[in-house]
């Protein structure tokens, strides 16, 4: 299959997290309520994870991810065990919850639901990076998975198409196999009120505070990168908040911001860029989520417009992975700013509900989109250009939080495959 494209992002992707079985989950319960061992938790999370990969091979799917089987969220811990974070919902008698900006999209729906963040994570001292990657353990299982996969298909052929030598080629497209998630670099900064991201006399300002989460992300991508990861996407529900009218204006009515909304945006692209340096040949991608809560809950909604220029332009990352399934998600016509070298990826599919989209339907909302690259450079490319940077995948993860989404394995299965059909109607022979 040598015309298949080798290196991301592929024509048929997923955002990372699938449906847990309930075993993993309420034995993950049972180790966080220590009621069981955490070695116990080991072998029910390696079966699982062995299962989703397969699952993830039979519906057609080049880059695999572990299903984020070994998190309880799609967060995982890369914070937690930094050098100087605290989780302080752990303290006994609690914390000072006015810490929280309450019109923060996320937090304000706890709010509603009479509620605060269950994991709340602060800087109480200078922030560093232990020089141990927790995300490594995650790589080296789900690559030796891989491998255990490859040879039993090996095995299973006749043999005649086989050749035991393996180019620096090969090695680097199977590299691209493995896609890992990280959490938004602004994860635990932009829900707080300002300068209370960290605990009062660790930072003076924000700039301090970015400069030290920043070297941890450097490190982070650079320890990976060593052991051969050449595929990160980064999970960030923050940046689309800034689509949100609602929470654009609680900004405008908090006296406490020294910055705009504007500013503030522009702070986190230069924050970010400096979290994100890495190897040329490490393909770096951001899912920018608009939630994804228990019950398929969403927390925000507006149109990409208002941060397209300056999110495209301006955020070095190789690949944006938009949310593209309801009217509040807004049209293509942000994708006019798409410049060359840069790719996106079309999240018309929705993992929050059961109903199956109409095949066609998508095919033709693709060509659109593409149609509207095409009118951001003046005519100057043609709708076969544009589609060579665009690809497609359900809008989100199948099971950001624990439980999930509100569909079944059998529902999560067919939304996959439908995935899968589009691409190979709109991009055959493509990966």
């Amino acid at each position: 299959m040598s015309s298949l494209k080798q290196s991301p992002p592929f024509k048929a992707e997923h955002i990372g997290s699938l449906l847990r079985p309930s075993e993993l989950i309420n034995q993950r319960y049972l180790v966080a309520d220590k009621q069981a061992s955490p070695e116990s938790l080991v072998p029910i999370e390696q079966a699982s994870i062995k299962d989703i990969v397969k699952l993830q091979k039979e519906c057609g799917f080049h880059a695999v991810t572990n299903g984020e089987h070994s998190r309880h969220q799609f967060w995982g811990n890369f914070f937690e065990t930094l050098n100087g974070m605290e989780e302080v919902n752990l303290r006994e008698g609690g914390y000072d919850t006015s810490i929280f900006r309450m019109y923060a999209p996320d937090v304000n729906t706890f709010i509603q639901e009479k509620h605060i963040p269950n994991q709340v994570c602060l800087a109480t001292s200078k922030v560093s990076h232990k020089g141990r990657s927790t995300l490594v353990p995650e790589y080296a299982f789900l690559k030796e998975v891989l491998e255990s996969s490859d040879s039993s298909s090996s095995d299973n052929s006749d043999g005649s198409d086989s050749d035991n030598s393996t180019s620096k080629e090969d090695t680097t497209s199977k590299a691209f196999d493995i896609k890992l998630t990280l959490p938004s670099p602004s994860w635990y900064h932009l829900r707080y009120a300002p300068s209370r991201a960290y605990a009062p006399g660790v930072y003076n300002n924000d700039d301090e505070y970015f400069k030290d989460v920043a070297r941890a992300y450097q490190t982070e991508l650079g320890l990976l990168y060593e052991e051969g990861v050449r595929n990160v996407q980064v999970d960030d529900p923050n940046l689309a908040y800034f689509c949100s009218e609602e929470m654009l204006k609680g900004w405008a009515e908090d006296d406490s911001n020294t910055l705009s909304a504007d500013e503030q945006f522009d702070r986190y692209l230069r924050f970010y860029n400096e979290c994100f340096k890495r190897p040329a040949d490490m393909h770096l991608g951001i899912h920018l989520c608009r939630g994804n809560y228990m019950g398929s809950r969403h927390f925000s909604s507006g149109a990409y417009d208002k941060i397209a220029l300056s999110l495209f332009t301006h955020l070095d990352a190789d690949t944006f992975y938009l949310e593209y399934d309801t009217p509040r998600a807004g049209g293509f016509e942000p994708l006019q700013y798409l410049p060359e070298g840069k790719n996106v990826v079309l999240g018309v599919v929705t993992s929050k509900f059961p109903e199956l989209e109409d095949q066609k339907e998508m095919v033709e909302r693709i060509y659109s989109a593409a149609d509207e690259v095409v009118k951001g450079r003046g005519g100057g490319c043609t709708r076969e250009d544009a589609l060579k940077q665009l690809s497609v995948s359900p809008q989100c993860g199948f099971a950001s939080h624990a439980e999930g989404n509100s569909l079944t394995r059998e529902d999560m299965i067919n939304k996959l495959k439908l995935v899968r059909a589009i691409a190979d109607e709109v991009w055959p022979g493509q990966a």
